[in-house]
């Protein structure tokens, strides 16, 4: 078996986690749903701040989200290649 490596800095990285870790959180609150008929978001909860978090990073521009389609497609790519992670 060959090994890609490649180097990539910080902001490379986080490119490449915040489409999975988006997935992780999509999956979770898909968890949370199916183990009840209802589920509300409550000012006080983390996930609700979190949530407000994000609308607020999006209204200022400061975040880039992405459609299920990007997201997957993007994972795709991430899954056919290996790095070797190195911090500038």
């Amino acid at each position: 078996m060959i090994t890609q490596t490649q180097q990539i800095n910080i902001q490379e990285l986080h490119h490449i986690l915040e489409p999975l870790i988006r997935r992780v959180v999509r999956e979770e609150l898909v968890k949370v749903i199916k183990n009840s008929d209802i589920f509300y978001l409550k000012p006080h909860m983390p996930l609700y701040e979190d949530m407000e978090d994000i609308q607020q990073r999006k209204e200022k521009g400061t975040i880039e989200l992405f459609s299920h389609e990007e997201v997957w497609e993007r994972e795709k790519e991430i899954q056919n290649m290996k790095y070797h992670i190195v911090a500038k």
